[in-house]
């Protein structure tokens, strides 16, 4: 009786032992073989058996399973290396550049009116703001006026000199004819010099000579009279050179009026946005004065790519842009040129490699991209923005 209990009590235990190897197989497979027969009177669980393999094999399966899975995430990696990174080349240290003009009035006066508001979309050509321009109209007026007083002088020079012309012309003529009449007195002296005292009296030659005399003197008086009047034609052609000066000194100041008067209105050099807005209408400003910016649609991008980065990259290369503003949208362009330097290098105090102890820095050199058309006019894209740019370089 007790054997059989004893061997009903060992079946009882190794069936114990079963069902707590189904729910817990790691303890289960230390405690199986470990176990060993309590009593060689169990008939039911053989001396010496071979001890379970059920549990090693699991484990075997884990490991296997284990190495399949970390060897797929390898090969995946890889690939999106090879695919999605080893051909890009990208940083952070990215920012929207742009030409931003400054709308500077080139005259001094009070605002007269002002049309623009802050973060406003202007054109090339609209209208900002109006200096008051009744000083620059009051001076072109004086201006033109000034104008008509010196073309008034010039056409009287000219008639002056064409009178002093006139005059010179009738001292030519007398002059022709006070030599004609000298002339004459020469002939009729030598005429009578040629007769002699044998048919002439000693008198008649004696009038002859001083009318010769006389018609000599004339002739000099009015080579003198010529004189005089090509000296006072000269002198009028010379007031004429004066006057047309004067002329043209008046129309410059004229067209200096105009232009004052026409930069009383300030417009926009170019399309874009108003920012920066320093100015209210009321306000008096100074010229060169910078009362407002103009940020223009067409933005690019400068990127600070490590030095070690530029091996392959070169003008042209396709860009994808990432813009913090739009984290969800993609921008695309390409890589316009690179700078012939590092940005330090161009920086208020470059640094001075040949004093002191030198420590190697990796270098930036800053990239201009250009990004292509944006077509979404609610996207706004200005300076100082942050990018992310990814150059594909192979």
């Amino acid at each position: 009786m007790n054997g059989n209990s004893n061997n009903h009590d060992s079946n009882e235990e190794v069936a114990t032992s079963n069902l707590e190897a189904r729910s817990n197989p790691t303890e289960v497979e230390t405690s199986t073989d470990l176990r060993r027969p309590e009593s060689n009177g169990d008939k039911n669980i053989p001396t010496g058996s071979p001890p379970n393999n059920k549990g090693a094999a699991t484990k075997r399966n884990h490991h296997t399973l284990g190495a399949v899975a970390a060897l797929t995430v390898a090969v995946a990696a890889g690939i999106y290396y090879f695919v999605f990174v080893a051909p890009f080349e990208s940083t952070d240290d990215a920012f929207i550049q742009a030409h931003v003009p400054a709308a500077a009035p080139q005259i001094s006066g009070r605002v007269s009116q002002l049309f623009v508001q802050d973060n406003q979309e202007v054109k090339q050509g609209d209208l900002l703001l109006q200096i008051d321009p009744r000083d620059y109209e009051a001076k072109l007026t004086q201006a033109q006026a000034d104008l008509a007083a010196a073309r008034s002088q010039l056409a009287q020079a000219k008639a002056q000199f064409a009178v002093d012309q006139a005059k010179t012309e009738e001292k030519h003529a007398s002059l022709a004819a006070v030599q004609a009449q000298a002339a004459y007195a020469q002939t009729n002296l030598d005429r009578l010099q040629a007769i002699g005292n044998v048919g002439v009296s000693q008198n008649q030659i004696d009038v002859a000579e001083t009318q010769l005399n006389s018609n000599a003197a004339d002739v000099q008086v009015a080579l003198n009279k010529i004189s005089e009047a090509e000296a006072q034609a000269a002198l009028s052609k010379a007031s004429i050179a004066t006057a047309e000066a004067n002329v043209a000194q008046n129309e410059a100041a004229v067209e200096q009026a105009e232009l004052n008067l026409s930069y009383t209105k300030i417009t926009a050099s170019e399309t874009g946005y108003v920012t920066h807005r320093t100015v209210e209408q009321g306000s008096f400003v100074q010229a060169g004065q910078a009362l407002l910016a103009i940020v223009p649609k067409q933005v690019w991008v400068v990127a600070n790519f490590k030095e070690t980065q530029l091996t392959h990259m070169h003008p042209g290369q396709p860009v994808i842009v990432h813009v913090d503003a739009y984290p969800r949208l993609k921008f695309t362009g390409h890589v316009d040129s690179i700078q012939s330097g590092s940005g330090a290098q161009f920086s208020l105090f470059p640094p001075e490699n040949a004093t002191g102890n030198y420590v190697k820095v990796v270098q930036r050199v800053p990239v201009k991209i250009v990004l292509d058309e944006i077509s979404d006019a609610n996207i706004v894209l200005g300076p100082g923005m942050s990018v992310e740019p990814k150059v594909c370089v192979k």
